[in-house]
């Protein structure tokens, strides 16, 4: 597994080293968790057409249909309801999975009142108790100017839940980048390059990253086509020992940085 990621989705495919283009297909199957996605012109668009149907419908507690790719894969991570019995049993993928870090995704969305975009960072699960998340951004629809952030414990012992959303003044439409820099008990989440909230305890085992648009069909409304457009994924090996400001390390050079809004259940 490489150390660095420098993802600009060159091409009109996924990396198959290093994404897994079906959402915990342990609980259902590939057939049923297939992220419906494009690859070109230097971007990732995963999106939900009308006809999608629901992810885990005889399983999951409400409506779900959701198109997402993760860089890391283990039979029985999240579980979304005691008691459920893997399906589909998968081997393991280790496309990259690190362990502390920098990591910043460049993204935009198109959602409605019944949908959200996701970019966060999840337990592989080697131990059942390695399951929690660090959630850098996650957008509904509904509050398009709050972006939650934080931590899920999930059944990890050693966490605390926290999770809040931080209202900022962006345009979920047009591209922002969205990081955080993951270190031994400290997280630092940013936007567009500005630390906006910072954390005092983090996961300490490896992650994978994952990325997802995801629909409610509960919640009523029009059927529409929401969709995550993703430019660039990057991952870099944590720098220890240093003493950081408000300005966000975790930024590559071409991925915006100043004022944010400047630029252009486990298992849900």
């Amino acid at each position: 597994m490489a150390e660095r990621l420098d993802e600009h989705f060159r091409g009109d495919v996924l990396n198959p080293h290093v994404w897994f283009p079906y959402y915990l297909p342990h609980w259902s199957s590939r057939a049923a968790s297939r992220a419906v996605h494009t690859v070109g012109d230097g971007s990732l668009r995963l999106f939900i057409p009308p006809d999608q149907p629901l992810w885990c419908a005889e399983s999951h507690p409400t409506p779900l249909r959701v198109s997402c790719v993760q860089s890391g894969a283990r039979s029985g991570q999240q579980p979304f309801r005691t008691g459920l019995e893997v399906r589909s049993p998968e081997p393991d993928f280790r496309g990259y999975v690190p362990l502390y870090g920098r990591f910043s995704v460049r993204m935009r969305g198109v959602v409605t009142p019944r949908s959200m975009v996701a970019f966060w960072l999840s337990g592989f699960e080697e131990e059942p108790e390695q399951s929690g998340e660090i959630c850098v951004a996650e957008i509904f629809g509904s509050t398009p100017h709050d972006v939650g952030m934080g931590v899920h414990r999930f059944r990890d012992p050693a966490l605390r839940e926290e999770f809040d959303p931080v209202t900022l003044p962006i345009d979920l439409a047009t591209f922002h980048t969205y990081g955080v820099e993951w270190l031994p008990g400290s997280l630092a989440f940013s936007v567009d390059g500005v630390v906006v909230r910072r954390l005092a305890q983090a996961p300490a085992y490896p992650m994978q990253l994952m990325l997802g648009v995801f629909d409610f069909p509960d919640k009523g409304g029009p059927v529409a086509v929401p969709e995550l457009v993703v430019s660039h994924v990057s991952g870099r090996p944590p720098v220890f020992g240093r003493v950081t400001g408000d300005r966000a390390t975790n930024q590559e050079s071409d991925c915006a940085a100043g004022t944010p809004g400047a630029s252009g259940a486990q298992g849900m």
